[in-house]
């Protein structure tokens, strides 16, 4: 009884090559379903380039110089508005942006609830006091970088990645800056598919079920040969992008044209920022 008991969690529990897998095959199915969502009719995937990132642009800098919390909540909508608009499942682009954010911001926002002082709201254990401007202050935070953060989610979700690296080129960014984009990205999705495939060839050679600790060696030893495989695939990768005419600007079929939904976004855009500028001092 005893024996079953203590088997029954082991045997529900994943093994460790097993969520690795999962976990590099989410990465990858997500990388290829942004593609998608880029090819889809919608919105934002029907203007140019060029004028879709100067908006985010300045909609990213209406979000940073604003002091108020109803216009940040406002941008915040008008985000998830264009998101809808733009066909992108909403379930998703939440998901994709409120998943970490209480890991990261919520660390960085905790200690304003407690430290900030003003009028008490709830008393906790061991002395603390939530107070309603540590609150309105931790709030304002997280909607600061949620509404910052779905902005570029959006415009990458919308946007090929080829074409946006034309666009800032256009836009006159440094090339450097660019290029140093392009190849992050293009190293990334090959790392991840290396990765994959050691594990699963790893996994199809192995017989039984190991114990914990020999499966975490076979991790550890793996992730050292996946980092002596990166050095080399550096100068692979530069090479290949090379081969296929890449000279430092990226190339793509694409021609950019204004049309006049796009002068017409664009002032809708340039009204927007100033509102929210104007109302958010």
């Amino acid at each position: 009884m005893n024996s079953a008991a203590h088997l029954g969690p082991r045997r529900g529990r994943r093994r460790v090559f097993e969520k690795t897998l999962a976990d590099l095959t989410q990465v990858l199915e997500q990388s290829l379903f942004a593609e998608d969502i880029a090819r889809r009719r919608g919105l934002l995937q029907a203007l140019d380039p060029r004028v879709k990132a100067l908006s985010i642009l300045a909609l990213l800098i209406a979000v940073g110089l604003s002091r108020s919390l109803p216009v940040l909540l406002g941008l915040y909508g008008v985000t998830l508005a264009l998101a809808w608009w733009s066909a992108v499942p909403m379930g998703f682009f939440v998901k994709r942006v409120w998943l970490f954010m209480p890991f990261f911001t919520g660390v960085i926002a905790l200690p304003a609830l407690f430290i900030t002082p003003g009028l008490s709201l709830v008393y906790l254990p061991l002395g603390l006091v939530l107070t309603r401007p540590g609150a309105l202050t931790a709030l304002f935070l997280l909607m600061r970088v949620s509404t910052s953060v779905s902005l570029g989610v959006l415009l990458m979700l919308t946007t090929a990645w080829p074409t946006v690296l034309k666009a800032l080129g256009v836009l006159r960014v440094p090339e450097g800056f660019i290029l140093i984009l392009g190849m992050t990205y293009r190293y990334i999705y090959l790392l991840l598919l290396t990765a994959e495939d050691m594990f699963l060839s790893r996994k199809s050679r192995i017989v039984g079920r190991l114990p914990a600790s020999a499966e975490r060696q076979i991790l550890a030893a793996s992730a050292g040969t996946l980092l002596n495989k990166s050095l080399y695939l550096s100068g692979e990768v530069y090479l290949a992008m090379e081969s296929r005419g890449y000279r430092g600007k990226p190339r793509t079929l694409d021609r950019f044209a204004m049309q006049p939904r796009d002068w017409l976004w664009a002032a809708a855009s340039l009204g927007v920022v100033t509102a929210a500028i104007w109302l958010g001092r």
